[in-house]
C-alpha cells in the first residue's frame, strides 16, 4: 500500500480541517485503502478482520480495523486522530496547506505533523501487519486495532465515543502518534477549562458610581488567580501549572459602564492541584473581587474537566516500545506531552495506565502556517511502529 512517506503525503491532500471540511472524505478514503488491504488475504482470514465505523457526529465517523489475536492478551491499539485545526491563514505561496509539497526532505502541509505524517505511520504498520497474516496464513497471538478518531482538535468527542462505544478501555496497549520530537511521551498536565462571568450595573460613564463596572471587577478576578497560580507547587516531572485567558468579552459601548464581562480560561493543572482545588481558586476570586468592586455578582461554569495523568514507570507497553526503538537504531528519551491527547482520555476515563504518544514531528510546529514534518522523522516512527507489532504480536 505504499510507504508512509507516500501515504502521508497523501493524506495532507484530503482536507479534515475542524472546524472546516471535517472528517468525511478522509475517512471514506482511509476505509477504502485498508477494504483493498484486507482483500488480498486468503478468505478465511479475512473474514476475520473487522472494519468498523462509528458515526459519532452527523457525517462523521470514527473507524477502526481489529486483527483478532489468538491468545487473551491485550490487545495492541493504535489511535489516530483524522481531523487537523483549520487550514488557517499566513501560509507561503509554494506551500499551500493542502499541497503537500516536498523541500528539503520535508513534508509542507496542515495536519503534516498534526497528525497525518502518524497516522500514516499507524496505518504502515498495519499494512505490515496484513502482509504478515498473509505469509504465515494465521492470526498473531495478541491481537491489534487501529482507531481513527474524529474531533480530536476540539472537544474529543470521538476518542470519547470509542470508550462509550468499547472500542478500548483499561486493559489494552494504546499508543497514540502525535508529534513528540523523538520522545516517549507518557504523562500530561491535566486541562480544566472555566467559563467566569461577572454581572455588573450598567450607568453612563460620566456618573460611574451610578453603576457596578464588570470589566473592572474581571480584570480583578484575572489578576487573583495570576496571583494563585503563581503560588501553586510544581510537579517534579510536568513542571508548574499554567493558566491562560484565552477569550474574553465584556460591555458594548465605550460611554457605557459595562454590565456583563465573560472570560474563558484554560487551566493546565498538575498534581497535586486539581479540578477542586482550582475551584477554590475561582471561588476565592469572586469573593475577593466582588468585595472589590460592590455592586458586580461573580459566577463560573466548568466547561472541561480532563484530570492530569502521571508516568506509570512499570507500564509494559513503555518498556516494548522503548524496546522497539532501541532495535531501530533509535533509541528515545521518556517525556510528558504538554497538550491533551486520544490516550490521555482513555488514561483519564478508563484508569488505563499503558497509554502513551510517540510519532514524527514537533508539537511547536503543530497549528502554525507552513507546518511540516520532517522525512527522516516519518521514517523512524514507521520502522518503530511496525518492529513494536512484530515483536509483540507473534
Amino acid at each position: 500500500m505504499g510507504s508512509a512517506w507516500e501515504l502521508a503525503r497523501q493524506l495532507v491532500r484530503i482536507d479534515s480541517s475542524d472546524p472546516g471540511a471535517y472528517e468525511g472524505d478522509i475517512e471514506s478514503y482511509l476505509k477504502r485503502i485498508v477494504e483493498d488491504a484486507v482483500a488480498v488475504l486468503p478468505t478465511d482470514l479475512a473474514a476475520r478482520v473487522a472494519i468498523e465505523e462509528l458515526e459519532v457526529l452527523p457525517g462523521r465517523r470514527n473507524l477502526m480495523v481489529t486483527v483478532p489475536g489468538t491468545s487473551s492478551e491485550p490487545r495492541l491499539v493504535y489511535i489516530c486522530h483524522m481531523d487537523t485545526v483549520t487550514l488557517g491563514e499566513g501560509w507561503n505561496t509554494d506551500t499551500p496547506p493542502l499541497g503537500a509539497v516536498v523541500r528539503d526532505d520535508r513534508l509542507y502541509g496542515r495536519g503534516s505533523c498534526d497528525m497525518k505524517g502518524g497516522l500514516a505511520c499507524a496505518l504502515s504498520a498495519l499494512f505490515a501487519l496484513l502482509e504478515d497474516v498473509a505469509a504465515r496464513e494465521s492470526l498473531p497471538a495478541r491481537g491489534f486495532s487501529l482507531i481513527c478518531s474524529v474531533d480530536e482538535e476540539d472537544q474529543m468527542r470521538g476518542v470519547e465515543a470509542a470508550i462509550d462505544a468499547g472500542w478500548v478501555g483499561a486493559c489494552e496497549w494504546v499508543l497514540d502518534t502525535e508529534p513528540t520530537d523523538g520522545q516517549i511521551q507518557v504523562a500530561h498536565k491535566g486541562r480544566t477549562w472555566f467559563e467566569l462571568t461577572m454581572e455588573g450595573v450598567t450607568a453612563h460613564a460620566s456618573q460611574p458610581w451610578e453603576g457596578a463596572d464588570a470589566v473592572a471587577a474581571m480584570a480583578e478576578a484575572i489578576a487573583h488567580i495570576r496571583r494563585a497560580f503563581c503560588a501553586l507547587p510544581a510537579h517534579d516531572e510536568l513542571g508548574p501549572a499554567t493558566v491562560t485567558f484565552g477569550q474574553i468579552t465584556g460591555g458594548y459601548q465605550p460611554y457605557v459602564v459595562p454590565d456583563s464581562c465573560t472570560v474563558w480560561i484554560d487551566m493546565r493543572l498538575v498534581p497535586p492541584t486539581d479540578t477542586t482545588a482550582a475551584r477554590a481558586i475561582v471561588e476565592e476570586a469572586i469573593a475577593t473581587t466582588q468585595a472589590a468592586v460592590p455592586g458586580c455578582t461573580g459566577s463560573y461554569v466548568i466547561t472541561g474537566d480532563r484530570p492530569a495523568i502521571e508516568r506509570d514507570p512499570a507500564s509494559p507497553l513503555l518498556a516494548a516500545l522503548r524496546d522497539a526503538a532501541r532495535t531501530c537504531g533509535t533509541p528515545a528519551d521518556v517525556g510528558f506531552f504538554t497538550g491533551y491527547t486520544d490516550t490521555a482520555v482513555i488514561a483519564g476515563r478508563c484508569a488505563n495506565r499503558n497509554c502513551m504518544s510517540y510519532g514524527p514531528g514537533s508539537l511547536a510546529l503543530a497549528h502554525k502556517p507552513n507546518e511540516y514534518v520532517p522525512r527522516a522523522d516519518i521514517e523512524r516512527v514507521e520502522r518503530v511502529l511496525t518492529e513494536l507489532v512484530r515483536r509483540e504480536l507473534w
